[in-house]
């Protein structure tokens, strides 16, 4: 352990004064390492609460034996999820077979679309996800995920009257702790053991990776209050898992807020790029590199990791790589990949998917006209090409010939699926687009592009901030020409 900065040493100063922090820790900045040192303080009984069992599991080591490091889930299954055992062993069935089981057995017609059985299936099972990773007390119609194509209010409407009955009576289904026809998942006896309140016996409580918190683990975080000391930790500038209900609860807590922001992993030249893209968001830290780490920002032909903006994306690279004899790996497996090029199959052999992107196209030239002519297809018109180009069957083979990650040349990934790794050389992929055209011209008369986006600014900035020696930006480098945001705009 290096010597603490000022910053690590005014953290271990609150934290042994009592009070409730929130610690903004940036890309790199020995967020785990000041933990330690908060733990190392006292004696008094601790629980840090990850989200992913590995990261729990390092931690454990790193800990004082005071302090108990638990995923949220293991917590939830100690109270309540091992009544459950016996469900969650049970084989796994296809969503459509538990819908016939609820009751559902005819399509629904919808404006000029018609839901089929199985379409309605598989919306009830993520409409109880949804639920489930929600702070709310009971199912409700705006847990109802939006189904790509159905375009109104009133659509939605419509679709939520068909499938919440269904959804009420999934949710009693999933309360039998022997028998049951819908398949138990993790967060189903996460919820249950939320909705008891239940008091985590502690004396304080760390919770990392804050800035990704569904709200059913905020709502029992915040509910320890009363006798617990509660330190969050994260970095709201990597709040990238909105899209599948999670929330960055760090901003507005009541607490002492602090920040890291020395980075440990790269040199100072990444950190004016993480900066770049830390102003397009309304993080409240900027990184300073390690003048020790001579990080360098240019072409790497020989990335040890290539992050992509999507899985479609992420095909791409894996197809190009191969055809060029590299032996690729691809994070966390490519079953996702496989999932969309057996959709595509289905459609350009004139079956309906089951996936749920793309559950509501009748064919595949239905597709190819949506992602060409609509706006809200347009992230779909790689895909599209893709196929196209390669077809189904040589995007499943590419899949196929992955090889596992210590025995590959290079690691594709998602900038999703990367955040907190990191990898010595690192190239951006080609499918992150600048912000469109505004209306407005400058002086020459040429378009303005629009701001950046916090969305898209957040996910490059976890994107860049993954590389230790050597930063490609590729598919960013349109950053170096746009224009910085006015402080206050």
């Amino acid at each position: 352990m290096h010597t603490p900065t000022d910053e690590q040493a005014h953290a271990v100063d609150t934290f042994r004064a009592g009070h409730h922090m929130v610690l903004q820790a940036g890309a790199g900045t020995g967020k785990t390492s000041t933990l330690g040192l908060l733990a190392a303080t006292t004696r008094h009984r601790g629980r840090y609460l990850a989200f992913n069992k590995d990261i729990a599991d390092a931690a454990a080591t790193r800990f004082p034996r005071s302090v108990q490091c638990r995923t949220a889930h293991a917590t939830a299954f100690a109270a309540v999820g091992h009544r459950f055992a016996r469900r969650l062993s049970s084989p796994r069935q296809p969503a459509w077979r538990i819908g016939h089981a609820l009751g559902i057995g005819s399509p629904v017609r919808i404006g000029n679309h018609e839901i089929s059985h199985r379409t309605l299936s598989h919306t009830v099972l993520r409409t109880v996800t949804r639920f489930c990773q929600s702070a709310d007390e009971s199912p409700a119609p705006y847990h109802v995920p939006v189904l790509r194509g159905l375009g109104t209010p009133n659509d939605q409407a419509q679709l939520a009257e068909a499938v919440m009955p269904y959804v009420r009576k999934a949710w009693k289904d999933l309360q039998n702790p022997e028998d049951g026809v819908v398949r138990f998942e993790h967060d189903h006896y996460l919820k249950m053991w939320a909705l008891t309140k239940p008091k985590i016996e502690a004396d304080f409580l760390l919770l990392d990776e804050a800035q990704d918190t569904n709200p059913v683990l905020e709502q029992v975080f915040a509910a320890q209050r009363g006798h617990a000391q509660l330190v969050m930790v994260g970095d709201s500038a990597q709040a990238i898992y909105g899209w599948r209900g999670a929330r960055d609860v760090m901003t507005g807590f009541d607490a002492t807020h602090l920040t890291l922001t020395r980075s440990f992993r790269f040199g100072p030249l990444l950190a004016e790029q993480a900066n770049r893209w830390l102003a397009f968001t309304d993080a409240p830290i900027r990184l300073t590199g390690s003048d020790t780490i001579s990080t360098k920002v240019g072409l790497v032909t020989s990335p040890d990791a290539v992050l992509c903006r999507t899985n479609i994306g992420a095909m791409t690279e894996v197809m190009r790589l191969l055809e060029a004899g590299r032996r690729v790996a691809l994070s966390r497996g490519g079953q996702t990949l496989t999932a969309l090029a057996l959709a595509a199959r289905d459609l350009k052999e004139g079956r309906r998917t089951s996936h749920p992107e793309l559950v509501l196209f009748a064919s595949w030239g239905e597709l190819q006209e949506y992602a060409e002519y609509d706006p809200a297809g347009r992230d779909l018109q790689p895909f599209a090409e893709l196929v196209d180009t390669h077809g189904p069957e040589a995007m499943i083979a590419a899949v196929d010939a992955l090889t596992d990650e210590d025995k590959a040349e290079v690691t594709v990934s998602t900038a999703h699926k990367a955040k907190g790794r990191e990898w010595l050389g690192v190239r951006i992929a080609e499918d992150f687009p600048p912000p469109p055209d505004s209306d407005e011209l400058d002086d020459s008369g040429r378009p303005i592009p629009e701001p950046v986006s916090q969305t898209d600014a957040r996910l490059a900035y976890v994107a860049v901030t993954r590389a230790r020696d050597q930063l490609d930006l590729g598919g960013l480098a349109w950053i170096e020409n746009q224009a910085a945001p006015v402080d206050g705009a």
